[in-house]
């Protein structure tokens, strides 16, 4: 359903029914017969005074206009005649509106009907329409007499016009026709408000825990005490039987007033996130007082002080909601224009009930505006249980997002503190590569140097050389620091041309000549060193070659080094298992920890080619 119709859905109902109403009252005045006079007379004698002076009164009879200080009981009598009706076999009935506040019946003398207790507590029937059957035994074929006693209260003694004493226009015709006048009725003035105040009752109860339970969620606890207080008032329209006099109901329903202005104007500032402590103490001073000043009054002047503070309350809560609409009208917040709807037809509810009891209106209309204004409640209620309902889905929303955000940041702290950690280890390291080169290059690199200069045996002597040799290049290392890619091709050049001849084989060189800018670590400097010393040294001892080709390409990020040789190539019982000898093993494990691969084919007769591939970027990086 969509927005508008949400809201005007109830416009539509209240019309099919004032139409649905104005059709059933037009068919069923057509078979029945109503009285708007009878005669009246104050009695409290147990049948009609027939001997005292009875004038003719207006019905509906208000007793706080006829009779504005008087609690009855009054006595109304008319007369009816039935020609026909045992031979039509229908059975009469008499219906009457509205009587408050009970009523006794009585057909030619004879008790036919009591509408409950006669004294106080007196039952209250003020709202609740009588349909009473007419015997047709007790009916005579001419005319008859109709006596009702009627017991109430008088206006000084009732908080509202419409609770004093009265009685309304009386209808009498065929019972199935005035039955569904009656059903009409009944469903109007009780099983509605019965509906309403549960659902007020219910609703007002969850909203008053939630709102507890989230104290910054306040203005929803304040209006489900509202909803609770206005579903106890609202019980005074179907509850009959009190267990208290009508002084302490009336008083007690007076005190439920503030409170309910209290709960009222603090969920309006509220909810417009308003807060003022001289209100906040104001309020249940208020609710204090005015019970003090109805005690004070007397229940013979309940009436005007209660309407003193009708007024007073009334403007209060006026206030409250105007401040909060231009509130949220400069907020320029969405809840504005449904929020000014419903509260402007409450507002127009209440007047109209206030209009009805300073008037002495009664019928559809006021029954209607008594109706409206909790039904309104009712969809406020609605409406903020949804924006409740949105706002946890909002917050869910948000705290998934928050701990999705949270563990992105506690990963991202523990990946920071393990390269810290790791930066730590590194530094530490790398001191004792330090530590560890300057020993080697100190003690045992002076020893290995004295050997070389100082030996007879030249077999001494190149292995001191070697192992010099050797140990330079594991301090350079150690070290740690980076070799200028074109730097480490020279250096190759001059140590494999250099071995090579020594060995009596040709060697052939080529590298690229232009400026190449890349770096080698030291780690893969060292490493790609032993790789080819192991391949040239396989060359010079096991090959048998004449020739030996190096060369060294650059493509794609990738450096590749090819060492080829025309010498025997590896012999047949050595075919499929090239790891197992000659170094090879040594070498492709050092081209894989440089996330390269070293590649070896050979054949009897064919000579051996060695393809060494190493990724410069991965060489750049390793330590």
């Amino acid at each position: 359903m969509s927005r508008s119709g949400w809201y005007h859905g109830p416009h539509l109902l209240l019309c099919l029914g004032l139409l649905w109403l104005a059709c059933a009252s037009a068919l069923a005045q057509a078979q029945t017969v109503k009285i708007h006079a009878a005669q009246a007379v104050e009695s409290d004698s147990p049948g009609f005074p027939a001997d005292r002076s009875a004038p003719l009164v207006d019905l509906p009879d208000d007793w706080s206009a006829s009779r504005p200080g008087s609690n009855g009981p009054v006595w109304y009598r008319l007369t009816f005649t039935a020609p026909g009706l045992r031979e039509k076999g229908e059975l009469l009935a008499l219906y009457i509106e509205h009587v408050c506040t009970n009523l006794q019946v009585y057909l030619n003398g004879q008790l036919i009907h009591s509408g409950g207790q006669m004294s106080e507590p007196i039952t209250q029937n003020c709202n609740h329409p009588q349909l009473i059957s007419l015997p047709a035994g007790l009916i005579g074929p001419g005319l008859n007499s109709l006596d009702i006693k009627v017991v109430g209260h008088a206006l000084a003694r009732v908080a509202s016009a419409h609770r004093a004493g009265g009685l309304s226009a009386l209808e009498i015709g065929p019972k199935s026709v005035l039955a569904d006048k009656h059903a009409q009725q009944v469903a109007l003035t009780v099983a509605v408000p019965q509906a309403v105040s549960a659902t007020l009752l219910l609703m007002g109860s969850f909203m008053f825990v939630l709102g507890w339970m989230n104290r910054r969620e306040s203005h929803l606890a304040y209006f489900g005490a509202l909803s609770v207080g206005w579903a106890i008032v609202e019980s005074r329209f179907w509850l009959r039987n009190l267990p208290v006099d009508n002084a302490v109901a009336e008083f007690l329903l007076c005190a439920m007033l503030p409170l309910l202005t209290w709960a009222s104007v603090q969920f309006l500032l509220r909810y417009a996130q308003y807060r003022h402590r001289w209100i906040d103490i104001a309020m249940p001073l208020q609710a204090a007082v005015m019970p003090a000043t109805l005690l004070l009054a007397g229940p013979e002047r309940l009436y005007p002080m209660a309407s003193f503070w009708y007024v007073l309350l009334a403007l209060q809560a006026l206030a409250a909601a105007a401040f909060y609409l231009r509130t949220q009208y400069h907020a320029r917040r969405r809840a504005f224009w449904p929020m000014a709807l419903l509260l402007c037809l409450a507002t127009a509810a209440l007047a109209v009930e206030y209009a009805a009891q300073k008037f002495g209106i009664r019928g559809l209309l006021m029954q209607l505006a008594q109706t409206a204004t909790p039904v309104m409640m009712v969809l406020v209620g609605l409406r903020l249980l949804q924006q409740q309902g949105r706002a946890l889905q909002a917050a869910e929303e948000s705290k998934a997002h928050l701990e999705m955000r949270i563990r992105e940041a506690t990963a991202e702290i523990e990946h920071n503190f393990t390269q810290l950690a790791e930066l730590r280890v590194e530094k530490v390291t790398e001191r004792e590569r330090k530590r560890i080169a300057a020993d080697l290059h100190d003690d045992l690199g002076a020893k290995l140097l004295t050997i070389v200069h100082t030996s007879d045996s030249e077999r001494i002597s190149t292995l001191a050389r070697e192992a010099l040799e050797e140990m330079r290049l594991s301090v350079r290392g150690l070290t740690g620091k980076p070799v200028q890619l074109i730097d480490a091709l020279g250096d190759w050049r001059a140590e494999v041309v250099s071995r090579l001849g020594q060995a009596g084989i040709e060697a052939a060189w080529s590298a690229p000549a232009e400026d190449l800018p890349q770096t080698l670590s030291a780690r893969a400097f060292v490493q790609t060193t032993r790789i080819l010393r192991e391949a040239v040294s396989n060359v010079i001892k096991h090959s048998g070659a004449t020739h030996c080709s190096l060369s060294c390409d650059i493509a794609d990020g990738d450096m590749q080094i090819v060492v080829r040789d025309n010498g025997n190539g590896i012999p047949m019982e050595l075919d499929g298992r090239l790891d197992r000898g000659h170094g090879m093993a040594s070498m492709k494990h050092r081209a894989k920890q440089l996330q390269g691969q070293c590649l070896v084919e050979s054949g009897p007769g064919y000579g051996t080619v060695i393809r060494l591939t190493l990724p410069l970027t991965r060489a750049t990086e390793l330590a």
